[in-house]
């Protein structure tokens, strides 16, 4: 076993990186990542407002993003971000949320969940639920549409997207028109040493694997569960019922394969909408790739508009 991998040191280290970015973003006076996020496609105003979600875990800060139509009650998306379930990366996805909201014609909810090692598993992905149904059950009272509702994230935030949808099948509800994963880990239960990527050097290494799985899910035996490894071969589950899916994967991701599997589950079962594979492109590209980042946002949006009916053309 890894050092990393022992679940005092990877809570160590999970926790040293989080205080690393904190420290980061307060030197540099607002000039950090979220500046940076905030800069691009600036064709894309940032209207947004800050929203609090009760759930059974802890309140969920959210950023709303508001689309420039003027639909009194547009669709909703519920956007969770990336980070190995350990970073707090929200600003990251500032961009996409704006692209999305502009793109599709969509209220986005971009939520700050909690994260390990804090709040390891199962935390995250009831706490995600609990957001979702939340949003789902106050529409009215907030301005979109709770019944055109669609959950959807990258990297870690794909992750969970997953989990909600496995949750709202079987717990009955509430009725999602899309999931749209975006290189998501659907395969904690094998090791990344055992994953093998079309590159020498894919952007995941297996030290940055040990240190985010074992903060999430310290028990190795706990890593089989249904909302952690989806793909993994130990999930036979029927998934008939489960929420339409998009699922966008990366040539180069070491992550790319159980991405695979697990589009073909959901191709099975009836559920998967389109398998788009990223050409030439490793996990995370869409934060350098200015070019593939528009490419593919533009396919989320189209799936978002054709899953609620948004009245954007």
């Amino acid at each position: 076993m890894s050092l990393l991998a022992r679940p005092a040191v990877a809570a160590f280290v999970a926790k040293a990186m989080q205080r690393v970015t904190v420290m980061a973003d307060r030197r540099s006076g607002g000039r950090g990542s979220a500046a940076a996020s905030h800069a691009r496609f600036p064709e894309y105003p940032r209207r947004t407002r800050e929203l609090t979600i009760p759930t059974s875990i802890a309140p969920a800060r959210a950023t709303v993003y508001l689309p420039a139509d003027d639909e009194p009650a547009p669709p909703v998306h519920v956007n969770f971000h990336g980070g190995g379930y350990v970073m707090t990366l929200t600003e990251l996805d500032d961009p996409l949320c704006r692209f999305l909201a502009a793109e599709a014609g969509v209220v986005v909810i971009n939520v700050d969940y909690v994260v390990a090692p804090q709040h390891p598993f199962p935390a995250p992905p009831r706490q995600a639920y609990d957001v979702v149904r939340w949003v789902a059950e106050h529409g009215a009272e907030e301005g979109w549409d709770g019944d055109r509702l669609t959950v959807g994230g990258q990297s870690a935030g794909g992750g969970l997207a997953a989990a909600v949808a496995r949750q709202a099948l079987e717990e009955g509800g509430p009725s999602i028109a899309l999931q749209a994963l975006h290189y998501p880990p659907l395969d904690l239960a094998t090791g990344a040493r055992d994953k093998r990527a079309a590159i020498a050097k894919p952007m995941l290494r297996p030290w940055m694997a040990d240190v985010f799985d074992t903060s999430y899910v310290p028990d190795v035996r706990r890593r089989l569960d249904r909302l952690v490894s989806p793909a993994h071969p130990s999930d036979t589950a029927d998934l008939k019922g489960i929420a339409p899916a998009l699922l966008v994967t990366a040539e180069y991701d070491l992550l790319r394969a159980e991405g695979e599997h697990y589009a073909e589950r959901l191709r099975e079962a009836g559920a998967l909408v389109e398998h788009h594979e990223v050409r030439g492109a490793d996990h995370g590209y869409d934060g350098q790739d200015e070019e593939k980042a528009r490419e593919v946002y533009a396919i989320i949006a189209r799936h978002l508009r054709e899953a609620t009916g948004s009245r954007l053309p």
